[in-house]
């Protein structure tokens, strides 16, 4: 062919070859795109060496410069022709099957050293170049060293440093190359090492995000009493990033427990930050006790506090296993469903309510009924949206898997938690992995009223003496007379410490569940804490107590005073 025309090939071949390496998303990618877009049109065999380990970013690497031969490719037997070159006639099994040293430790003022700080690539015929090459491809091969211009060594330089070297290879059946083609190199070697350095930098991030989230999401769900509960947290597909879904279980005072589920809109670290301090937010307003829709008034106002691009959505439930109620309150977040034990799904009507972080709306809370043997799933928008379907079609498919994996254990007993976390997964198809997905799954079992004593005390003397009777009696009623000793007396003592400075009545509540739980609230905000009595102090013993006898024992703040509460294994 004429020069203008092998310079049209040229052309041609280097915008389908960057095309090719630029379709790479990672590491391993575009080292194979390189390779693939280079054998055999233009050339016979390549090697393709990174510096080990790699520098992230503007990281300064610390230690020699080791090159680790990363990827080698040589003629197929059927060969790849996009590109401008004209193919050319397969050669033999040659010198080329043969590879370099696996390392290749750079020596300071070595030859080889040279040629990668010249960063443009060379012929392996000139005298530095040749000197390179026993360096590179080690100095036990059992092959001889390309002769003339059959070899191009050329750097691969990210936007800091050299990040490694490409060999291009012809075998002897084949033209050599000429000097046009270095410019066909050196474009190869920029776009590659440049697409490694951001598949590297992108790597580390996308690592570091997807930690950061997973370390705030909870490692393990609380055991609570009158619920069952599971949970799934799946990442986005490779090619997406990181986002900023959570899910938690909350213990609340009276039993009770917060449901919340969300997602910081975006994918990026800086979604997976702000929903740690959205969630960490939560956390705290839940030990408040406050109604769902004051929650996420206040969740609101964080979000503008953080800034006003800062928006997620939210659901923010609390289930009472005692009055077998739940009340919930929405932030613009897909509404949970609901599958009763008989089989039937239903999506719950909720306020969709606007997202987190716009300001200035009000929030609206509904109480609804959760019937024992109840399945509740809240979720985040991944699991039901994509680019092959939209939200409301999701939704309804997310219904019809619950209602038909509920048929196959029959309409009086519910589908394992966990095997039904992994059923609702499986309707995942293979375009349907665009976005993070977060799942918690609640199984109500509430708590029957034959398990619940409570009474209202007077705040006197007398009180504390008759908070043992009735506990007494409860238990006797219960058949667990074998607690009644240690009940009395603890019973007696955080009552005591109650009525002391109470205003108003004090409430007593015994539940009877796989452990006998005992709480008891007054109008006193201020939290009891627990000290070491000395031996002339009069009092000061009562939590001492406590804490030496009860299985598990806490307070917690309430907007109307406090509840302390202890628990005892039943015998």
């Amino acid at each position: 062919p004429t020069p203008m025309r092998r310079d049209g090939d040229r052309l041609r071949f280097v915008g389908a070859a960057t095309r090719r390496i630029a379709r790479g998303m990672d590491l391993d990618e575009i080292v194979m795109g390189l390779c693939r877009a280079t054998v055999p049109t233009f050339a016979d065999a390549i090697l393709v060496y990174l510096r080990e380990p790699l520098p992230v970013g503007d990281e300064r690497p610390t230690g020699p410069l080791v090159l680790r031969l990363r990827r080698t490719d040589r003629i197929p037997a059927e060969r790849d022709t996009e590109g401008g070159f004209a193919p050319v006639p397969q050669p033999e099994p040659t010198e080329l099957e043969t590879v370099g040293a696996e390392l290749c430790e750079v020596r300071p003022g070595s030859a080889l050293a040279e040629v990668l700080r010249g960063v443009r690539p060379v012929f392996t015929d000139t005298p530095a170049a040749h000197a390179a090459l026993p360096e590179l491809l080690g100095e036990e091969r059992d092959f001889p060293l390309p002769d003339g211009r059959r070899a191009i060594l050329a750097p691969l330089r990210g936007r800091r440093r050299v990040i490694g070297a490409a060999l291009f290879l012809r075998g002897p059946e084949r033209i050599a190359f000429e000097a046009d083609d270095l410019l066909v190199a050196a474009q190869l070697a920029t776009h590659s090492a440049l697409g490694i350095d951001k598949a590297v930098l992108y790597g580390r991030e996308a690592y570091i995000a997807d930690e950061l989230q997973r370390t705030m999401l909870p490692e393990n769900l609380p055991r609570c009493t009158g619920v069952r509960l599971a949970s799934r947290y799946l990442p986005a597909a490779e090619t997406a990033r990181v986002g900023g879904d959570w899910y938690d279980a909350i213990p609340l005072p009276g039993s009770r427990v917060a449901l919340v589920v969300g997602d910081v809109m975006g994918h990026s670290m800086t979604s997976a930050a702000i929903m740690g301090q959205l969630r960490t937010t939560a956390q705290t307003l839940a030990g408040l006790d406050l109604p769902p829709q004051e929650v996420l008034h206040h969740l609101d106002e964080q979000a503008q506090r953080l800034g006003t691009d800062r928006m997620a959505t939210c659901l923010y439930a609390v289930y009472d296993p005692v009055t077998h109620r739940i009340t919930v309150a929405n932030a613009g977040h897909p509404p949970p469903v609901l599958l009763h034990l008989g089989g039937h799904a239903e999506v719950l009507r909720v306020p969709a309510g606007a997202p987190i972080g716009v300001g200035g709306v009000d929030f609206e809370a509904v109480e609804l009924d959760a019937p024992a043997g109840a399945t509740l799933l809240l979720y985040t928008d991944g699991l039901v949206e994509s680019r092959l379907r939209d939200v409301w079609t999701g939704i309804e498919q997310l219904r019809e898997r619950l209602a038909a994996t509920a048929q196959l254990t029959g309409p009086d007993h519910p589908p394992p938690l966990e095997a039904l976390c992994d059923e609702v997964l499986d309707m995942l198809g293979p375009g349907d992995r665009d976005d993070d997905i977060a799942l918690l799954a609640a199984r109500f079992d509430g708590i029957a009223p034959s398990d619940v004593a409570y009474w209202f005390l007077e705040p006197e003397d007398a009180a504390p003496g008759k908070a043992r009777r009735l506990a007494r009696r409860a238990l006797a009623r219960w058949g667990m007379e074998d607690l009644t000793d240690s009940v009395e007396l603890l019973v007696s003592e955080v009552v005591t410490n109650a009525v002391r400075y109470a205003s108003k009545p004090v409430t007593l509540r015994l539940l009877r569940t796989d452990v006998l739980r005992c709480e008891v609230g007054d109008d006193v905000p201020q939290l009891p804490r627990l000290r070491q009595a000395r031996a002339t102090d009069e009092g000061g013993r009562g939590l001492y107590l406590v804490n030496r006898l009860a299985r598990r024992w806490g307070a917690t703040r309430l907007s109307t005073g406090k509840v302390v509460w202890f628990e005892l294994n039943r015998g």
